[in-house]
């Protein structure tokens, strides 16, 4: 009998009525990535990008009621206008890696979480952009991070009005 939890990978897929360039720099954009990361009610004060296969962006979302709340992509693969693959976490402040259940934060959250966003134009105004994130334990959190991805993809929609 196995006890491990279930796990499925999560993917959302949004399109936007924006060119694929301008989505893609939307990712890549510091300015554009404080604009939309982080779920409704939180802002991001700090986007730190190195944009490039073994670089890292140092990222803060932050509200009035969660605090400041840090993490980075360690990217893994890019192939420009294509695909960006990362592993995402969780740091402290200074960007030291830290576990998610010490941050209060549930069992089933994970450490390292494999991403995935593609992208892929439908015309000349529209771009398909779908974020994969692997091996998600299938519970509340999970659906946390849908809403909250969702939420941000949203937000940025609204860069591109």
């Amino acid at each position: 009998m196995s006890t491990a939890a279930e796990k499925r990978d999560l993917v959302i897929t949004h399109v936007f009525d924006a060119p694929l360039e301008r989505v893609w720099q939307a990712w890549v954009d510091p300015a554009d990535v404080k604009q939309w990361w982080g779920p409704d009610g939180f802002t991001a004060p700090i986007a730190r990008i190195d944009f490039r296969e073994g670089g890292t962006a140092f990222l803060c979302m932050s509200s009035p009621q969660f605090g400041d709340n840090y993490s980075t992509w360690d990217y893994t693969a890019i192939v420009p206008q294509q695909r960006i693959e990362y592993i995402h976490y969780l740091v402290d402040q200074d960007g030291v890696k830290v576990d998610p259940v010490a941050m209060g934060m549930p069992p089933d959250f994970p450490q390292d979480m494999r991403q995935q966003v593609t992208f892929k134009a439908l015309g000349d105004h529209q771009t398909e952009v779908t974020v994969t994130e692997y091996g998600w334990p299938v519970g509340q959190m999970m659906e946390l991070s849908r809403m909250g991805m969702e939420q941000c993809l949203n937000k940025m929609a609204a860069l591109f009005k």
